[in-house]
């Protein structure tokens, strides 16, 4: 085949993988996949020591910080996609951006369509929490108050590819 780097072509291969992972959730072999191992948080679990070589390597790759930044979340009707734990604004869960409102919220698993139905503007049923809070709970409405959701739009994954190709350009020079 005249591949001369075998790591890296191998790492390409495995990272179609973990894209795959991100949008193609009605496939057959991702149904395979999340009867095997089973689901958490809509992502499939590592499996440990039991599963497969294959599927640990994958599983690794998609937890490495560089995978994990060339792929963004467009959210359109905020439907499947998590308020608290996924990325979706800002480039960083809000659970760890706002880990202390994440801590109070009555609303950990939540979908941003469904915070947004609940009212995410300042006094909105989205804001309940074990006990009264202030300027945190302001940062993150105004945050918010920006966002509009595009109810004819399905979120989607995407893949950073002009950022990845800049990072490569920059350690050649």
């Amino acid at each position: 085949m005249g591949v001369r780097r075998i790591m890296e072509f191998n790492v390409a291969l495995l990272g179609k993988w973990c894209w795959r992972l991100l949008v193609e959730r009605e496939s057959l072999w991702f149904k395979v996949i999340s009867t095997r191992y089973g689901e958490e948080g809509r992502q499939v679990r590592e499996g440990g020591r039991a599963s497969s070589t294959w599927w640990r390597d994958i599983a690794a790759l998609c937890r490495e910080e560089w995978f994990r930044d060339h792929v963004s979340r467009s959210v359109g009707d905020g439907k499947n996609t998590f308020f608290w734990s996924k990325v979706w604004l800002g480039g960083v869960p809000l659970r760890h951006r706002f880990s202390r409102l994440y801590e109070l919220s009555k609303h950990k698993e939540k979908t941003v369509f469904e915070m947004y139905q609940l009212g995410w503007w300042e006094g909105g049923e989205a804001w309940r929490w074990r006990w009264r809070l202030l300027a945190l709970e302001e940062e993150l409405t105004l945050l918010l108050q920006n966002v509009i959701l595009q109810v004819d739009k399905v979120n989607c994954w995407l893949w950073n590819l002009l950022t990845f190709f800049l990072s490569v350009v920059l350690i050649i020079i």
